[in-house]
């Protein structure tokens, strides 16, 4: 468990790339913090694995990647997998 006790955010992590890397992480320790637009399919990821948190975002949308940003307290990594 190498990414033990850190907390890494994943955006457009409900498929593909992002999705693939989410679990990775969680699978190695992380508390990972999965955003995407598509919310269905977030809620497949969460359960897929428990120390995986969901949160639907558009990360191409300044006023909610702000406002998401004051929930969050402390991030060790940043995985950007947005692409559009």
């Amino acid at each position: 468990m190498r990414l033990k006790n850190k907390n890494i955010l994943v955006t457009a992590a409900a498929q593909g790339i992002g999705k693939a890397t989410a679990l990775a992480f969680a699978k190695e320790g992380a508390n990972v913090i999965a955003t995407d637009i598509n919310s269905e399919k977030l809620l497949d990821l969460e359960k897929e694995n428990n120390k995986i948190r969901v949160q639907t975002l558009d990360s191409t949308n300044k006023n909610q990647v702000e406002e998401f940003s004051k929930t969050i307290d402390k991030i060790d990594v940043l995985f950007h997998a947005v692409g559009f």
